[in-house]
């Protein structure tokens, strides 16, 4: 009797132990439940194909369930990376970088797409160049995104000043779709956008690409845009799942290069699920030609964008001269994809 009061109170610890850290395991000892978070961009693209021909699904196994969160912008996707509410996410550099500054507890594991970002002008601006930007109305599509970094830059090695004054190029938050509204109504001059939104609004008939994605800095457009990021929890617990993952957005970026014709439709039934309503494929067409499937990561590149979110105030108590993002990425489990192990 005594042994059994033993064995069930050890049952109980056991359970109150799995309660606390709030994960369920399937039989073979993998999570039950994968927390993936996207946006509602065609720069996700990789992510997209991965999901939808069930990639995700094959890495894992089908007793896992997926649950994906469609995010609008990447400071939403990294507060719930950094608050533990997602396990894998897809997400640009500028506001995974800040928010991991504030948090650490997740980590870059592989890359998925570089550039796919454009300058578009309003017609009737009197924009024609990056110079013409002195005393215009610029839109990003959130504080500290990585399209506000490369338009600092943008601006800094044109020689532009950023600010409130006159002689200042402004700077105005208004999302992708918000802005097309924008340029409709003459509220903005100009906005730096991820694809489809340059195409978009060209296409409207609205505005013209006055700086294509290979000119947009850093590093000429071959600068991250989309990463893959997972939590240290989920890593050090599910390191072969992580790897799942990278394999899935690797076939994912494959079958794009690949397979384009049928990616299109593919990509839109994503789009479909996650934003409410589809895209025409000559969008979609256009988002792809104008950006770098990769699970290519380079650091370099990430502290250069880094320190601009510095320069900013988006970081703060970090100096630039004391930023080293070496540990937070980890292209250990990329490598060994690679290598097929």
């Amino acid at each position: 009797m005594r042994k059994r009061v033993w064995v069930l109170m050890l049952l109980v610890v056991a359970a109150a132990l799995l309660g606390a850290c709030g994960e369920k395991l399937t039989s073979s000892g993998k999570a039950a439940v994968v927390r993936v978070g996207v946006f509602k961009n065609v720069t996700h693209a990789a992510a997209y194909i991965a999901l939808e021909k069930g990639y995700f699904a094959r890495e894992w196994g089908n007793d896992v369930k997926i649950e994906v969160t469609a995010f609008d912008n990447g400071s939403d996707l990294s507060i719930a990376m950094a608050t533990g509410d997602i396990d894998v996410g897809f997400v640009g550099p500028g506001p995974a970088t800040t928010f991991f500054l504030k948090s650490v507890n997740y980590r870059v594991v592989s890359g998925s797409n570089n550039g796919g970002a454009v300058l578009v002008a309003r017609n009737g601006s009197g924009i024609n160049s990056v110079k013409d930007l002195v005393d215009k109305t610029i839109a990003v599509p959130a504080k500290g995104n990585t399209n506000e970094i490369s338009l600092r830059l943008l601006l800094k090695q044109e020689g532009v000043s950023l600010g409130r004054g006159a002689d200042n190029a402004h700077l105005i938050v208004r999302s992708p779709s918000d802005a097309l509204v924008s340029f409709r109504q003459q509220e903005i001059d100009a906005a730096l956008v991820p694809e489809p939104w340059g195409t978009q609004i060209e296409k409207a008939g609205l505005g013209k690409v006055v700086v294509d994605w290979k000119a947009i800095p850093p590093n000429n457009g071959d600068y991250p845009t989309v990463i893959m990021v997972a939590s240290d929890k989920f890593i050090a617990h599910h390191r072969d799942m992580v790897k799942g993952a990278i394999k899935a957005n690797m076939d994912g970026i494959t079958f794009i290069q690949n397979s384009q014709d049928q990616a299109y439709d593919l990509i839109n039934n994503q789009l479909k699920k996650y934003s409410g309503k589809g895209m025409d494929k000559s969008l979609i067409k256009a988002s792809l030609g104008r950006l770098k499937l990769t699970t290519d990561v380079d650091v370099k590149v990430m502290e250069e964008m880094a320190k601009v979110s510095i320069d900013a105030r988006y970081i703060k108590g970090i100096k630039e001269n004391e930023l080293d993002l070496s540990n937070f990425v980890d292209l250990s489990m990329l490598a060994e994809v690679k290598a097929g192990k």
